[in-house]
């Protein structure tokens, strides 16, 4: 979860770096500021510019450049890669999973009521030191 959130913030900070230079074009007479007031008009002035054309930067890159990205990788994956791995799973896999369970299934059924038969023997002991505890915590 975490991996992907980190993935999907690399990838608008890679999509929208490069179109900075597209906002700085539009100005063309960008000059250094003299003073430490120009310096704070320019970025006041520059991050005004940010707020109103971002969303619609970001927006154009998504359904422009990375939705179809991804489409065609899921596409890919989907008519490719998956049909592959289910008919190797149903061919290879669950045939010898199958084998093994059948053969360890009496194995299987045996610890099963030994485990029922060791949990109705502690049952009875559990219950009273709980009720016991209770006690104790009313006192």
């Amino acid at each position: 979860m975490v991996n992907s959130k980190i993935l999907i913030i690399l990838l608008v900070i890679g999509f929208t770096l490069p179109n900075f230079g597209f906002i700085q074009a539009q100005n063309q007479t960008i000059t250094a500021p003299e003073t430490l007031e120009e310096a704070q008009e320019m970025g006041e002035k520059i991050g005004e510019e940010i707020k109103e054309k971002m969303p619609g930067i970001l927006d154009k890159l998504w359904k422009e450049d990375v939705l179809p990205v991804w489409e065609k990788m899921l596409n890919f994956w989907e008519n490719n890669i998956w049909p592959k791995i289910a008919g190797w799973f149903k061919k290879e896999v669950e045939p010898r999973v199958k084998q093994e369970f059948e053969k360890r299934k009496p194995i299987l059924e045996q610890e099963f009521q030994k485990e029922k038969e060791e949990l109705k023997q502690e049952l009875p002991k559990v219950s009273k030191s709980l009720w016991e505890r209770f006690k104790e915590l009313i006192k």
